[in-house]
């Protein structure tokens, strides 16, 4: 495969170079489209324009709820789209990144779509805007390197109707959604890309494009560098690979003085074999490509916090290595040395991700970062305990947990708090170096948030597990089956909203 840039931009991260147009008109404006969604309320008439009362409608399979549509053949164009949107009144933005979804799903071969933004008191048409754009270009967001197009044709145009006096507004909320849709759209990328074609260098020569597009500085730290650096969680990992590791910093530095300073730090494990510990062989394995999830989401979430008018100063820690055996793999029994002198006794070579980690915290640290959040595919335990469609989020400082949590809640990619059990911390303790790398058999999420907290230093601090998240086995919502990029949004939006605490 060449190296050259356009070539990795072009294959491996393909939603870069999609041109998409989206404009806003007033009510009673002209509308050039392939396809017009008309919302069919739950509490209110069908709208004329579709020609046919509920029961036909439902005699069809059609019912007015959130996430339902259903498209009305012609000959003519606009095709009509009747989209439930149930209870106007109570429309928020999930809902409406729903509707948009259905609307989408429900005529994969138009490339030009139209819709009214719905607007009441709790829902601004900026908000609305933003809402309509996520979930139309997520769900037809599509990964593919066949050699011939097969699925939904790409998405051309989108034209938003707005009330008259909401217009600028509506914009503004246009611009916000095409940033975090483009962020999510390249995190799916990243982590749908086979790790034969993205590895860890190649995710640093990535890093190294979009930097110069997004006003970030980067760094990328080579294996002599973090050989120098004293990264010994991450240099362990990487012994069974013949592939280098990376380091990749990223820094945004705001105009004007930084509200804060935050740090995210990434889990980057290209392709996580288990090691000497391997992984059944099943279709865990074909999964296990996207186990650098928590890092593609961190680079997706700053290549648009600039145009975003971010406040806070913002810094990425990717830590990326191959996780493979070899002659030369990480044993069992072997004790690694984390950067700031703290030693690991490795009992389980596929409890990598914390290991990687555990550098990166502590550089954050030394960094004088106010705040730290670590987001990773790391536990099969949190996948268990919540399912796909929560993350587990573990926190030493409730305000950070709180910010967490606000920014999920407005993204519409659910967290919830489990607890740092104290006394399990004791199940971490080795005989012979500082620490071990698992627990007992129950309550791995706990104790792999446990180890990780040991690295912060008090530093308020939030850890995603995002196991179960990151990747789904059905298409629901504006969530599509496979790779989900669950937490490059929220992180966008705690970044807009982080200050340090006065």
């Amino acid at each position: 495969m060449s190296t050259t840039l356009d070539d990795i931009l072009t294959r491996i991260v393909p939603s870069l170079r999609t041109d998409l147009a989206v404009t806003v008109v007033a009510d009673g404006e002209s509308v050039d489209a392939d396809a017009l969604a008309v919302p069919v309320p739950s509490d209110g008439a069908v709208p004329d324009v579709l020609g046919v009362d509920l029961p036909a409608l439902e005699r069809a399979g059609f019912t007015p709820e959130v996430g339902k549509a259903i498209a009305f053949p012609s000959s003519q164009q606009p095709v009509l789209v009747a989209v439930g949107v149930g209870q106007v009144g109570r429309l928020g933005a999930a809902e409406v990144r729903d509707a948009a979804a259905a609307f989408a799903r429900a005529v994969p071969q138009d490339a030009r779509l139209a819709t009214r933004i719905p607007v009441n008191d709790a829902l601004s048409a900026r908000d609305s805007a933003a809402a309509v754009v996520e979930g139309i270009v997520l769900a037809r967001y599509r990964y593919s390197l066949r050699s011939e197009h097969r699925g939904p044709v790409a998405l051309r145009s989108i034209v938003l109707v707005a009330p008259d006096d909401a217009v600028e507004e509506a914009r503004a909320g246009v611009a916000r959604g095409l940033a975090t849709s483009r962020a999510a759209c390249l995190a799916r990328d990243l982590a749908a890309c086979p790790a034969g074609l993205l590895t860890a260098t190649r995710l640093g020569e990535i890093a190294e494009a979009l930097a110069a597009e997004s006003r970030l500085e980067v760094e990328v730290h080579d294996k002599a560098a973090v050989v120098e650096m004293g990264l010994g969680g991450l240099l362990g990992v990487n012994k069974g690979s013949v592939e280098e590791p990376r380091m990749i910093v990223l820094r945004y530095v705001p105009e004007g003085e930084p509200t804060g300073h935050l740090a995210f730090v990434g889990k980057g494990v290209m392709y996580d074999s288990g090691g000497i510990s391997l992984k059944p062989g099943d279709l865990s394995h074909s999964q296990m490509k996207n186990d650098m999830t928590g890092a593609g989401n961190i680079l997706a979430a700053m290549s648009v916090i600039a145009e975003l008018g971010a406040t806070a100063q913002v810094t990425g820690y990717l830590m990326c290595t191959d996780n493979m055996p070899s002659g030369s793999a990480m044993q069992l029994g072997d004790v690694l040395t984390i950067r700031g002198g703290r030693t690991v006794e490795v009992l389980n070579t596929d409890a990598e991700g914390r290991l990687v980690m555990a550098d990166a915290l502590v550089l954050a640290v030394e960094e004088g970062a106010d705040a730290i959040v670590d987001i990773a595919t790391l536990t099969g335990q949190c996948l268990r305990t919540l399912g796909e469609e929560v993350a587990g989020l573990f926190a030493n400082d409730d305000d950070l947990a709180s910010q967490v949590v606000a920014a999920a809640e407005h993204t519409d990619e659910q967290v919830w708090r489990l607890p740092l059990v104290r006394s399990y911390r004791a199940e971490l303790d080795s005989e012979i170096a500082d620490m071990k790398n698992m627990g007992g058999a129950n309550g791995g999420s706990i104790h792999a948030a446990l180890f990780l907290e040991e690295f912060v230093a008090g530093t308020p601090w939030a850890h995603l597990d995002i196991a179960g998240t990151a990747q789904s086995s059905a298409e629901r919502g504006w969530v599509n089956k496979g790779p989900t990029a669950f937490g490059a949004r929220l992180l966008v939006e705690l970044a807009l909203g982080f200050a340090r605490r006065r």
